[in-house]
């Protein structure tokens, strides 16, 4: 009963929403009479989003470093650690 009744209000939904869209995707698209103001705003969001791939690529190359460099570690691993000698007391002659 609640199977039909969720495939019954989702297909009432999209029968809706093609009823509202279809006048919108019916009408063809011209770039003709667009004007200058058109065009200015294509380009720059067309730069907006070419902004944003800056970030992206550093992001995408760190991360490709970081699982590169822990796939190929070796297992064993060299440590370095700092030897501190022990201090020696030094005779001043005078």
């Amino acid at each position: 009963m609640l199977k039909t009744k969720g495939a019954l209000k989702i297909g009432f939904m999209v029968g809706l929403i093609s009823l509202i869209s279809a006048p919108t995707f019916a009408r063809s698209i011209s770039l003709k009479e667009g004007g200058t103001t058109l065009w200015i705003f294509l380009i720059i969001g067309a730069l907006i989003i070419l902004l944003q791939l800056i970030p992206a690529m550093i992001l995408f190359f760190s991360f490709i470093g970081t699982t590169t460099a822990m796939v190929f570690k070796n297992g064993k691993g060299v440590k370095e650690e700092a030897l501190l000698q022990e201090p020696e007391p030094v005779k001043v002659k005078k």
